[in-house]
């Protein structure tokens, strides 16, 4: 894996605004590498935790996943022409560096998706007590 030190610097930007905006989540991969949230309280169609965003340095590049993204249509028409040049997909983010600009934008968009997060409504879990997580 190819690491220099402007990954190490995004990851560790990238890291913090989950850091301080996931206060309220489940912490399920803490390395030097990577570092993820899920949901303290749903599960996934499997019963691990619901994965909410997380980090991680790739060989080229350190993507930044957030799920309430891939959510929130709302929440995704907020996402600045700038920022979504670096999208892959529909919740993910790939930085070789970050400008203060991107980074503070993606903090808003972090905190408002872990908001509306917290309200979903999963499918597989309106049947709650059936062994299933109540929403």
């Amino acid at each position: 894996m190819v690491k220099t030190d402007a990954f190490g610097e995004t990851f560790q930007t990238l890291r913090s605004i989950l850091e301080r905006n996931g206060a309220r989540m489940k912490v399920v991969a803490d390395t030097d590498t990577e570092f993820s949230l899920a949901s303290p309280t749903m599960t996934d169609r499997t019963g691990r935790p619901l994965f909410a965003a997380g980090v991680q340095v790739r060989k080229s590049y350190v993507s930044y996943h957030l799920m309430p993204l891939y959510m929130d249509r709302a929440l995704m028409a907020t996402v600045s022409a700038a920022l979504r040049k670096r999208m892959q997909g529909k919740a993910c983010f790939n930085f070789k560096t970050i400008d203060p600009a991107e980074a503070k934008e993606l903090a808003e968009l972090t905190k408002k998706g872990f908001a509306t997060f917290k309200d979903l409504q999963l499918p597989w879990a309106r049947g709650a007590g059936r062994g299933q997580t109540q929403v």
